[in-house]
């Protein structure tokens, strides 16, 4: 395809874009106004279902299957980025380097990282009930293990972090929120729809119905996925590294 067709193609894309958006613009509420019946209806199906936190009965509930495009861009995003950064066969990875961090950095980086981490697992396990969820935990988690990197060095990191198990880590909580929603097929209802578990008490851990499990799932998914990229990343940055000391 030449940079004519693509740029040809850009501008009716982008032309039937704005289109659909200036058709629907006339339909919104006025802004400033006192009635909101989007937010209304939102509050009151998140009530109806036992779970507290509106923003994940939005993420994992009333729009469940828009949370699954998402995923699908991370889980994209990390096959491009292992496919594009993989080692060839010609290639060696060089020996990693102790970093240069102050002896104060490292202890402080050693104390934060399983207060980190377990920050990361509660804001996961507790989406549901208060604000933060599977995608701010995973990446608090996921960021709380690289701390090790810096409290101690990059083989330390090494030994924690076998990225083929997070791969398939990935994979498997990919798959777990593409289970659930099928789950939801054979029982004769719709897909990713919220009615497979009951929703229990309100406030609580189990309560929520199957929020709790596709928050997980993302948790796991995110969580997998940034340790994956910061990997192939870090990996990248030790080759470059050596090739221009040497």
């Amino acid at each position: 395809m030449t940079r004519r067709v693509r740029r040809w193609v850009l501008a009716v894309g982008g032309a039937g874009l704005a289109a659909l958006l200036v058709a629907a613009c006339p339909a919104l509420p006025p802004f400033g106004g006192a009635t909101h019946p989007y937010g209304d209806r939102v509050v009151h199906e998140s009530l109806a279902r036992q779970t507290a936190n509106t923003i994940a009965s939005v993420n994992f509930d009333q729009r469940a299957f828009d949370t699954l495009g998402e995923l699908g861009i991370l889980f994209a995003s990390v096959i491009g980025t292992v496919v594009l950064l993989r080692q060839t066969r010609d290639e060696r990875r060089a020996a990693p380097e102790p970093a240069a961090v102050s002896l104060p950095v490292r202890r402080y980086a050693l104390i934060v990282l399983p207060v980190a981490l377990l920050t990361g697992l509660y804001v996961v396990a507790h989406g549901q009930l208060s604000p933060g969820g599977g995608f701010q935990g995973g990446v608090v988690a996921a960021t709380a293990l690289h701390l090790l990197y810096l409290g101690a060095d990059y083989r330390a990191l090494e030994n924690v972090r076998p990225i083929g198990l997070y791969e398939v880590g990935d994979a498997l909580a990919a798959s777990g929120y593409l289970v659930t929603g099928f789950a939801g097929l054979l029982g004769g209802t719709a897909f990713l729809a919220n009615t497979l578990l009951p929703y229990g008490t309100f406030n609580t851990l189990a309560s929520g119905g199957t929020v709790p499990l596709l928050n997980a799932a993302i948790g796991m998914e995110v969580a997998c996925a940034v340790v994956v990229l910061l990997a192939r990343f870090l990996d990248q940055a030790v080759e470059i590294e050596k090739e221009s000391g040497s």
